[in-house]
């Protein structure tokens, strides 16, 4: 039987057996109220979980109302007293059936920001089992990395070597900044850099925009384009990778490769025109899609995240493109099309600078009204295990092969004369490419006798062709000639 309304997995006796682990932690009635703010800090500071006090380490229950009233309530205010920022926990205070009381604590986890205790500014951490802390200085640095709270690309760069950077791109940019001095004193200039007793040291965002190849000095600072023949992934023999293609560059010029590689990998299709038979050229994605996503990827990569590079996968029925790090604390699946971030804002204010993107958050909407425009399906945004990807879906998923040019000639040229009958069954081929008789009698409500001789005349007119070595065959495939 269920124990909590906020967690319906939750049952007395596992509450009392189960092995305190990652995600659940028990504390006895004799600790203080500090006490648990540090170890609710430490799951904040982790992935979450539940807390219960008033249950012993071996699940003996320990009736919380035999606490002085007072006593009890700085239990109550605990989450208000010691914790900085304001934490998503639930408190729940559950009466058992024998009428003990305990309190549940419902841990969030929060992936852009870090704990402390509001008095002394401790931090904690939940590693397995067990509490960590208060973290020395260097922990806590560590852990700001890994929440992407301190901004990386701030970060200076010691040991980068100002030989490692690309001259055309720094040109560039001191162009379209119109400044006359050199691009070092720019960088200086744009917090891109900081000189110190005369020695410029660059900023991990200068060696992202600027480094020749910044994944010298920044791991998997890259993009990975992945082609897969099907609508999903498939290995051992029957592996269907048919194109696996890495980017090192800096930035603006891995823009500039990827658009120009994923205008030559996408497809086009030709869809019919129905009301004036002319075909007319459809991309298998608008490109203000899929360029801002990957731009968006680019901008809002948690860089300080680096065991995985930026990923573009492409099926026959989408394309993915993920990037590491969660969405900003403010954002969410449901409103990052209206909410305006930036992960890193100096990385993203350059490459508005040199006109490669435009500034607040105006990609999202742009993906979104391309979709639309396009008549296809909304982007999918998921965030999911610290990487946020984002689904294009396209139309094109039954596309076998591309019409042939002469076919498409003798549709467009005898459109006006065909009948009701055979515009609709052209139709259908345009959506399936290939049918049976009997399949056209379901699709198109035409008769069986009607549905022959209609394909006889779309034979006739070079437009059509049956697929079978048999005379009389009702499996028979028809489908548009190929020349």
């Amino acid at each position: 039987m269920a124990l909590s309304e906020y967690n319906s997995s939750l049952t007395l006796e596992g509450l009392q057996t189960k092995p305190e682990r990652q995600y659940l932690e028990r504390k006895g009635r004799d600790q203080k109220a500090t006490k648990i703010a540090n170890e609710l800090i430490g799951m904040l500071n982790a992935g979450g979980g539940t807390l219960v006090y008033g249950m012993a380490d071996d699940g003996t229950v320990e009736d919380l109302q035999t606490l002085p009233p007072r006593e009890l309530d700085a239990y109550r205010k605990l989450l208000h007293e010691f914790i900085q920022p304001p934490a998503n926990i639930e408190l729940e205070e559950i009466f058992l059936p024998d009428g003990q009381l305990i309190f549940l604590f419902h841990v969030e986890p929060d992936y852009e920001r870090l704990f402390s205790r509001k008095d002394n500014e401790a931090v904690y951490l939940r590693v397995a089992d067990s509490n960590r802390g208060p973290l020395n200085r260097d922990e806590v640095k560590k852990l700001e990395y890994n929440k992407a709270v301190r901004s990386y690309e701030e970060e200076l760069q010691d040991d980068f070597d100002p030989e490692d950077l690309d001259a055309t791109i720094c040109e560039e940019y001191r162009k379209a900044m119109n400044y006359t001095g050199s691009f070092e004193q720019l960088a200086v200039k744009r917090n891109l850099a900081r000189r110190k007793e005369g020695q410029v040291t660059y900023k991990n965002s200068a060696i992202l925009l600027f480094a020749e190849d910044p994944s010298q000095y920044i791991n998997n600072a890259a993009v990975r384009y992945v082609r897969y023949r099907g609508t999903e992934l498939k290995s051992g023999t029957q592996f269907n990778v048919i194109k696996d293609q890495r980017f090192e560059l800096c930035l603006p010029k891995l823009i500039q490769q990827l658009e120009a590689f994923m205008e030559a990998s996408l497809r086009d299709y030709y869809f019919l025109n129905m009301e004036n038979g002319r075909f007319e050229r459809v991309p298998e994605f608008p490109k203000e899609a899929w360029l801002e996503g990957i731009v968006n990827a680019v901008c809002h990569r948690s860089y300080n995240l680096q065991g995985n590079c930026i990923y573009i996968k492409h099926f026959d029925d989408r394309l993915e493109i993920s990037n590491s790090g969660p969405l900003p604390a403010q954002v969410t699946v449901e409103n990052i099309g209206r909410e305006r971030y930036s992960r890193n804002p100096r990385i993203t204010r350059v490459l508005a600078e040199m006109n490669y993107v435009r500034e607040l958050n105006e990609g999202v909407p742009r993906i979104y009204g391309a979709m639309q425009q396009s008549m296809l399906a909304a982007p999918e945004y998921k965030d999911v295990e610290n990487t946020v990807t984002l689904t294009l879906r396209n139309k094109v998923t039954n596309h076998k092969e591309t019409i042939h040019a002469d076919t498409l000639k003798q549709i467009e040229l005898h459109w006006s004369s065909l009948s009701d009958k055979q515009q609709a069954m052209i139709g259908f081929l345009l959506q399936n490419q290939e049918a049976t008789i009997s399949q056209m009698i379901d699709a198109t409500s035409i008769t069986a006798q009607a549905v022959r001789y209609n394909l006889k005349k779309l034979e006739e007119l070079d437009i059509v062709e049956r697929i079978s070595e048999k005379i009389r065959d009702p499996k028979a495939l028809y489908r548009f000639k190929n020349k």
